[in-house]
C-alpha cells in the first residue's frame, strides 16, 4: 500500500484530537507491571561485582568464598560467556565488535572504567547476593586512567585497547585511543573563508551527562530445560534486547523471547543490554529464574551516558548576510569502547543552514568511562551548542536580526546536508516565522531588576534526523466493530496511543475503537527499537498499511453480502458502498456485525521498512534568563519551544515531548555533568549530587506546534521526541550573553563558571 503523504480528502476525525492514553489507568493506579515487578515461581536475585578501578589489568578472579555462602546458587565470570575473537557482527541493526561488546558485559583481562562488571552472583534473596558479591576476590593491577579527550590523545597516554586497529580517514592505525577519524566535506571551505568578510571561531567543551530515567535497569531471565530463554526487561525494544542477548550468548535469536513490560523512562539509554545476558547465565547455572536490578550508582557508572568532549568551529559570512563557509573538528568521548554518537552528532552540526562550503572532521576517542550511548538526539545538543552560539555571535557583531539571518541562510527543500543527503520538504523556515511572531518574542524583556540581577533573552534553532526502518502491526476485527491492534514497538511516550489513532483514522472509526497491545517478540513481526523518533512515524505507517489491507478484505466481504463485484465496492470515511447502487451502504460497525458466513474472522498484518532521511525535524527556541551577578546563579524565567511536528497526531503528547526535551536540555545547560576524581571515578553518582532540574528550577514551558507534513508518511508525521533537547543549551548560553556579556563555551554553565567568565570582563565595561 502506498504510504506517501496524501492531503486528507475530509477533515481528520481522530488525528489532532487528544484521547486518553489506554495505559493511563494502570499507571496511575499502580497496576502497571514494570521489569522489577516481575515475580516468577522460584525467583532468585542476582548482583553484579563491579570494578573499583577506572583502568586496571584483571590478574585473576576467585569466586570460592562467594560460592560457599549459604543461599548462593551460582557465580558467573567472563569465562561463562562464549570465547570470541574480534569481529564485526550485527546486533539489533548496529554493527559491533563482538569481543568488545562481550567484554563490556563482563570484563575479560582488563577493566576500563570504574563500575565495569567483572562477575555476578545469584542467591535466594537480594541481601545474600549483595553480601556474597563482596566476597568475590578480584586481583587487579591498576593502570593510569584518562577521562577526557585531551588526556586520551596526549603523547604517552595509556592505550585502552592495545589490539585495536583504528580507522583514520580510511587508513588503519594502531596504538591509539582515537578509534575513528572520519570527514565530511563538500565545496571548498578554505576558499569560502577567504571570500568571507567576517570569520568567527571558538572552542567548546561539554561534560558527560546521563539520561536520568527514573526506573533503573532491571531484568528477569528464565532459562528453560529446552534451552529457550524468556526475558522480562526494561528496554526500548524487545527485538533489540532479543538480538543483543542472543548474540552475546552465542545462540540463535529464535531461542530468546522478550516479554512486554512497561518502561519507566529510557531517552535512548535503554536501547542496549547490560543485565540481560548476565541474568540469563545465572539462570542457566542456578536452574532458577533470576532477577537483577541496578542501584542508582550502578546506573550512573555502568550504563551508557551521553558523551562529553570538545569541539572547534569556525563560520564565515559575507557582508550581505550569507554564510559562505563552515568547518568543525568534533572530538567525542567514546567511553571504554568505540562508539557511534560522534557520527550522528556531525549529521546535525550545520544542518539548519544552506552552506556551500563545509568540512567536518569527527573523532571517536576512547576514555576510561562507560561506553557512551544514545540520549535523545544523540550528539546533536553538543554540536548545536557550538553552531548556534557562533550564529548568535555573528548576528550581534553585525547588528543583524537573529531570525532574519537564520531565515536567509535556512535549509529548505533541496538543501544538501553537510554529510550528503538532500532535504525533502521541511519546516525550518516555518519554525523561525512562528517564533518571531510569538507572544514571547514580541513581549519586551525587563533587563534590570535590582540587587545585582540582570536578564537576557536567547534564541537557538536545532535539527535532528529521525530513523525509519522496520515495524510490524497486526489488526484483528471484532464483531462489535472494534479492532484489536498488536504492535512490537515499546511505548516510551504514549506511542501506542498515537499509533492506534492512525489506524482508527485510516479505518474511519473512533480512536477508542482501536485497542493497542504491545506484544512479546514471538507474537508479532520484527519491529525496530523505539528510538530515534521513529515509533509514531514508522509503526504508524505500518498501522496505516495494515488498515488498508483490512479495508481491502472488508470490501470483499461487502461484495459477498451484496452479490456485486469486489471492484464495485468503495470505502470512504468509515463507510462501504457500492459504486453502482447508492442504496447499498454499510458503516464499518454495521459490516463488522454481518460477517458471519462470509469467510471467517477478518484480520490484517503489515510491515514497513521506511527510509530514515524521510523524517527531518527542526525546532526554534526562545528563552529568558535572570543572572545574579554576585552569585552567578541563573534562573530560567520563560521558555518557548517551536517545533515542526509534520502532523501532530496527538497534540498533547507532542507538547509533552517538547516540554520534556526542553527540561532535560536546561539541565545540560546549567547543572548536569559527570564529575570525575583524580583516580578516574565518578564523584557524583546519585541524584543528590548529579543535579537534574526539578519543578522548582523550571517555568511553564510554552509550546508552538508547526505542521509541515512529511512527504514520506501517509499522515505527514515527523518524530517529536528528539529535537526538543537540541536548541536549549545554545539558547541558554545566548541568553546569558545577552544578560551579562560573556560567551559561555563549556557546559554545564554553573555559577562558578559564570563568575569566572565574568571576572574576565574588562574593567570599565558597561557590563
Amino acid at each position: 500500500m502506498d504510504i506517501e503523504y496524501r492531503p486528507p480528502e475530509h477533515p481528520y476525525r481522530v488525528i489532532g484530537t487528544t484521547p486518553s492514553r489506554p495505559d493511563g489507568p494502570d499507571k496511575v493506579t499502580g497496576r502497571a507491571v514494570y521489569s522489577a515487578d516481575v515475580i516468577l515461581p522460584g525467583l532468585v536475585w542476582g548482583e553484579v561485582v563491579r570494578s573499583p578501578h577506572a583502568h586496571a589489568l584483571v590478574m585473576g578472579v576467585d569466586t570460592a568464598a562467594a560460592e560457599s555462602v549459604p543461599g548462593v546458587l551460582a557465580v558467573v565470570t567472563r569465562a561463562d560467556l562464549p570465547r570470541v575473537g574480534s569481529g564485526v557482527i550485527d546486533l539489533a541493526g548496529a554493527p559491533v565488535d563482538i569481543k568488545q561488546a562481550t567484554d563490556n558485559i563482563l570484563a575479560d583481562d582488563r577493566v576500563l572504567y570504574a563500575g565495569h562488571a567483572v562477575a555476578a552472583v545469584a542467591a535466594r534473596d537480594r541481601n545474600t547476593a549483595i553480601e556474597a558479591a563482596k566476597l568475590v576476590r578480584v586481583m587487579y593491577e591498576p593502570l593510569p586512567a584518562v577521562t577526557d579527550v585531551d588526556a586520551a590523545m596526549a603523547d604517552g597516554a595509556p592505550i585502552l585497547l592495545p589490539g585495536m586497529v583504528a580507522d583514520h580517514l580510511g587508513e588503519p592505525v594502531s596504538g591509539t585511543n582515537v578509534a575513528w577519524h572520519f570527514r565530511h566535506q563538500f565545496g571548498d571551505p578554505e576558499a569560502g573563508f577567504r571570500d568571507a568578510d567576517l570569520v568567527v571561531e571558538r572552542e567548546f567543551r561539554f561534560e558527560t551527562v546521563h539520561q536520568g530515567y527514573i526506573e533503573p535497569h532491571a531484568a528477569t531471565a528464565r532459562w528453560d530445560e529446552d534451552g529457550r530463554i524468556t526475558l522480562w526487561t526494561s528496554t526500548q525494544g524487545g527485538f533489540g534486547a532479543r538480538s543483543q542477548t542472543a548474540g552475546l550468548l552465542g545462540i540463535d535469536p529464535s531461542r530468546v523471547t522478550v516479554m512486554p513490560v512497561e518502561i519507566g523512562g529510557g531517552f535512548g539509554g535503554k536501547t542496549v543490554v547490560f543485565l540481560e545476558p548476565i541474568a540469563a547465565l545465572l539462570a542457566r547455572k542456578s536452574g532458577q529464574p533470576v532477577k537483577m536490578v541496578m542501584d542508582r550508582k550502578a546506573v550512573f557508572e555502568g550504563s551508557a551516558p551521553a558523551p562529553g568532549g570538545k569541539l572547534a568551529m569556525k563560520i564565515g559570512v559575507r557582508e550581505d548576510g550569507c554564510i559562505v563557509a563552515a568547518a568543525a573538528d568534533v572530538w567525542f568521548e567514546a567511553g571504554a569502547y568505540p562508539g557511534w554518537v560522534v557520527d550522528t552528532g556531525v549529521k546535525s552540526i550545520f544542518s539548519c543552514y544552506d552552506i556551500p562550503n563545509t568540512r567536518v572532521d569527527g573523532y571517536d576517542v576512547l576514555v576510561n568511562k562507560p561506553k557512551s550511548g544514545a540520549y535523545r538526539a544523540p550528539g546533536a545538543p553538543q554540536v548545536t551548542f557550538a553552531t548556534e552560539t557562533l550564529v548568535d555571535e555573528i548576528c550581534r557583531a553585525q547588528g543583524w536580526d537573529p531570525f532574519e539571518f537564520r531565515r536567509r541562510n535556512a535549509a529548505r527543500e533541496g538543501t544538501r546536508r553537510s554529510d550528503g543527503p538532500v532535504f525533502t520538504k521541511i519546516g525550518f523556515v516555518e519554525t523561525l516565522e512562528a517564533a518571531r511572531s510569538s507572544d514571547h518574542w514580541t513581549t519586551p524583556l525587563r533587563r534590570e531588576v535590582g540587587d545585582g540581577r540582570v536578564r537576557g533573552r536567547g534564541v537557538a534553532s536545532g535539527f535532528v534526523l529521525h530513523a525509519g526502518r522496520e515495524s510490524s502491526v497486526a489488526l484483528n476485527l471484532d464483531i462489535d466493530g472494534t479492532v484489536a491492534m498488536t504492535i512490537g514497538s515499546v511505548d516510551i511516550g504514549g506511542s501506542r496511543t498515537s499509533i492506534a489513532m492512525q489506524a482508527a483514522e485510516a479505518l474511519g472509526i473512533p480512536g477508542s475503537d482501536v485497542r493497542p497491545t504491545v506484544a512479546h517478540t514471538g507474537a508479532i513481526g520484527f519491529t525496530e527499537i523505539s528510538h530515534g523518533s521513529r515509533t509514531t512515524y514508522a509503526t504508524g505507517a505500518a498501522a496505516f498499511a495494515a488498515a488498508g489491507r483490512l479495508i481491502d478484505t472488508l470490501r470483499g466481504r461487502a461484495a459477498l453480502l451484496w452479490a456485486v463485484d469486489p471492484a464495485d465496492v468503495a470505502f470512504d470515511d468509515g463507510t462501504f458502498f457500492a459504486k453502482s447502487d447508492p442504496a447499498l451502504e454499510l458503516s464499518f460497525l454495521e459490516l463488522a456485525g454481518r460477517l458471519d458466513g462470509t469467510g471467517g474472522p477478518v484480520s490484517a498484518v503489515a510491515a514497513v521498512d521506511l527510509p530514515s532521511p524521510g523524517g527531518n525535524v527542526f525546532g526554534t527556541h526562545i528563552v529568558d534568563v535572570e543572572v545574579d551577578k554576585e552569585t552567578g546563579r541563573v534562573r530560567v524565567l520563560r521558555y518557548t519551544a517551536v517545533q515542526d511536528a509534520g502532523t501532530a497526531i496527538h497534540p498533547v503528547l507532542v507538547e509533552g515531548q517538547m516540554q520534556g526535551g526542553v527540561a532535560q536540555g536546561i539541565g545540560w545547560a546549567l547543572s548536569e555533568g559527570y564529575v570525575m576524581d583524580v583516580d578516574g571515578k565518578m564523584a557524583n553518582p546519585g541524584f543528590t549530587d548529579y543535579r537534574m532540574p526539578t519543578a522548582m528550577d523550571l517555568p511553564m514551558i510554552e509550546t508552538i506546534i508547526v505542521e509541515v507534513p512529511n512527504p514520506r508518511h501517509p499522515f505527514g508525521v515527523r518524530g517529536a521526541g528528539e529535537v526538543p533537547i537540541v536548541p536549549p543549551v545554545a539558547a541558554v548560553a545566548n541568553a546569558i550573553y545577552d544578560a551579562v556579556g560573556v560567551r559561555m563555551s563549556r557546559t554545564p554553565m554553573n555559577p562558578a563558571r559564570i563568575l569566572e567568565a565574568m571576572s574576565r570582563i574588562p574593567a570599565g565595561s558597561d557590563r
